[in-house]
């Protein structure tokens, strides 16, 4: 069932959401060559108790017969897809790192994701970075009242397409709210015209994963890590939005 949020808890919402905007804000900012991924889930988890804020990820239920999740970003280097464990791997020059984090607070969550470079990139990598962040906005140009939910998923794609990268299609974007991931299931691909109408007050997250290379993935022995099953890189870029009578809200933005 979609829930549709009215503007009191929209209102309640835009805090958790400005939470993950600033600490991804605060992440990219002490990026660099020579971090681990555990200094950056270090500084998540300083934001998040400075603002009263919970982790939306610790201790999320993954795939079948996975361990409860131990961390609260997902931090995943170069090849890896999403749901990257932090742990003690030095970042170096030319690596890009996605980070994905979500935040609970007045009793809602906010989610959202960003793709960093560390240090100077390769050509390829720079455009992969810029051209899935580009498809987030090419999505939510589709995130009207009135329209369908593939509507975003066709836009998405078309545009990631168009450079020759591939999107991923074994995972998706979907709705947010009392629980962090809500009905309707958002994915990056698909023809326009489907799926449920968007209406005013609903709360999605949209996110595109976008590949170098093939848009098929595996799941490391950890029952969490998704990576690219031809070694490639990939980027991702999310943002909680509110649906209203005009443009879409983008909810996590500081």
């Amino acid at each position: 069932m979609i829930l549709i949020k009215s503007e009191k808890e929209i209102e309640l919402m835009r805090e958790p959401c400005r939470i993950v905007g600033l600490a991804l804000q605060k992440m990219e900012e002490a990026i660099k060559p020579g971090m681990t991924t555990k200094d950056l889930d270090k500084i998540a988890e300083i934001v998040l108790r400075q603002e009263g804020a919970k982790p939306s990820f610790k201790g999320q239920m993954g795939f079948e017969g996975s361990k409860p999740y131990p961390a609260i970003i997902c931090a995943s280097v170069n090849q890896q897809v999403i749901h990257g464990i932090p742990d003690d791997y030095v970042l170096k020059e030319g690596d890009i790192v996605s980070v994905d984090m979500g935040a609970y607070k007045n009793g809602y969550h906010g989610d959202a994701a960003r793709t960093f470079a560390v240090g100077e990139v390769s050509a390829q990598a720079k455009k992969l970075i810029e051209v899935t962040k580009q498809s987030f906005f090419e999505g939510i140009k589709m995130a009207k009242a009135g329209n369908r939910v593939s509507d975003i998923s066709h836009a998405v794609q078309a545009y990631a397409e168009s450079f020759g990268f591939s999107v991923v299609r074994d995972f998706v974007g979907h709705g947010v709210g009392k629980e962090l991931h809500e009905e309707p299931q958002v994915p990056n691909y698909g023809k326009p015209g489907r799926g449920p109408r968007l209406q005013k007050g609903m709360v999605i997250a949209v996110e595109p994963m976008i590949n170098e290379g093939t848009f098929e993935i595996d799941i490391l022995k950890n029952g969490w890590t998704v990576v690219t099953c031809d070694g490639k890189l990939s980027a991702h870029y999310e943002n909680t939005i509110a649906i209203t009578d005009g443009e879409p809200e983008i909810l996590t933005k500081v």
